[in-house]
């Protein structure tokens, strides 16, 4: 009866996906050589003249770039996962760096939103740090300009680690197993917040996934995806629009977009980049979250109020409705009701077509990684 059932799923998929490619003029075995193959032989990609200036499509994400202001080194690198391991950062000596970033968790904490100082509850979702090191800006506003820049924030964040920069270099400085760790990667005993923000910054550009079956696939090896996952892959590009924001290699335009998840007027209200320039057109936009280790790096959006992908397939399905709050309008200042961005309409899936992008979406990840925490210098 299992069998039957199995049997009889692939045949319903195999008609669907005929229906759809039907249309589009392509069998699933001639995108399988597409996509697998020369990259300026792909289909073309469905965008919005938004999307067209400096677009770069999906591929192989590669290696990150240090640097020269901060060139990699091991030792550096070294010093910084055991910077970012250590709750004495925190003024509670309790929080690290860790706590929100989890290596088993995607890198994120799988929470809706965080703990932090006295459990505080934070107001957006931990973004996994996987790949940071190809942002032009961090945050889901986008206010530090590099990764050495970002580091400072959540440690002086009443909220998270709420502890004061220059108190958390003394306390670091008083530790003596740190001197020669600090020695061996800066040349000095010296402890300041600049070789701290650099060690945590070396530390994390590593953090890279690049050995995805997607990955594998665009590199040649042609039946490593499923036949539903290449169709996802199509879908991704074309009808589902999906490439319109999440393109380039990291899947992030590295752009800022407004979403329709402002909530205004809500208890999650958040007007997002507005925040940081103050300029209305910015009300509600947030940094495009790159999709690569999207499987293990729920639950998603900047609110952390999709808890499964298939939740956030179907609200773009659905062309991001926004949703009406007459009770909460009077609060809303007009000015603040800017409207989504014009690139999202609805998509008009079918249940199967849903189905099929969901399964791309996990061929873009990898396994959890397992990282043994090091040992705290004392």
């Amino acid at each position: 009866m299992k069998r039957l059932a199995i049997i009889l799923s692939g045949i319903i998929f195999f008609i669907i996906s005929t229906a759809f490619l039907q249309n589009v003029s392509f069998t699933i075995e001639e995108l399988r050589v597409l996509y697998s193959g020369d990259q300026s032989k792909w289909p073309a990609a469905t965008l919005d003249a938004e999307a067209k200036p400096g677009f770069k499509d999906i591929g192989f994400l590669g290696k990150p770039v240090y640097p020269k202001s901060n060139p990699y080194s091991a030792e550096k690198a070294k010093l910084g996962k055991i910077l970012f391991f250590d709750p004495r950062m925190s003024v509670s000596r309790q929080i690290a760096c860790a706590s929100c970033h989890d290596p088993e968790l995607g890198w994120g904490d799988g929470r809706r939103v965080s703990y932090g100082h006295d459990r505080q509850n934070g107001k957006r979702n931990a973004m996994t740090i996987f790949n940071t090191a190809f942002y032009n800006k961090l945050f889901w506003d986008g206010r530090a300009t590099s990764l050495e820049h970002q580091s400072g924030f959540p440690i002086q964040d009443h909220v998270e680690m709420n502890e004061d920069l220059t108190v958390m270099v003394k306390n670091i400085s008083a530790i003596a197993g740190y001197k020669p760790l600090f020695t061996q990667a800066f040349g000095s005993e010296e402890i300041s917040l600049d070789k701290i923000q650099q060690a945590i910054a070396t530390f994390e550009r590593g953090i890279v996934s690049t050995n995805s079956r997607f990955d594998s696939f665009v590199k040649g090896n042609k039946t490593i995806l499923k036949d539903e996952e290449v169709l996802g892959l199509h879908l991704f590009r074309t009808k589902a629009r999906c490439i319109n924001c999440h393109n380039t290699p990291l899947f992030s335009d590295n752009k800022f977009h407004n979403d329709g998840q402002a909530l205004l007027g809500s208890r999650f209200e958040d007007l997002g980049l507005y925040n940081i320039t103050k300029k209305l057109k910015d009300v509600g936009a947030f940094r495009t979250p790159s999709l690569r280790e999207t499987n293990i790096t729920g639950p998603w959006m900047h609110h952390g109020n999709f808890p499964s992908l298939r939740d956030v397939i179907e609200f773009y399905n659905l062309g991001n409705p926004v949703a009406a709050q007459r009770s909460l309008a009077a609060k809303v200042p007009d000015s603040l009701k800017t409207p989504k961005s014009a690139m999202l309409k609805k998509l008009n899936l079918t249940f199967q077509e849903q189905q099929a992008l969901e399964a791309f979406l996990r061929s873009i990840s990898t396994q959890v990684n397992k990282i043994m925490p090091p040992v705290l210098p004392k």
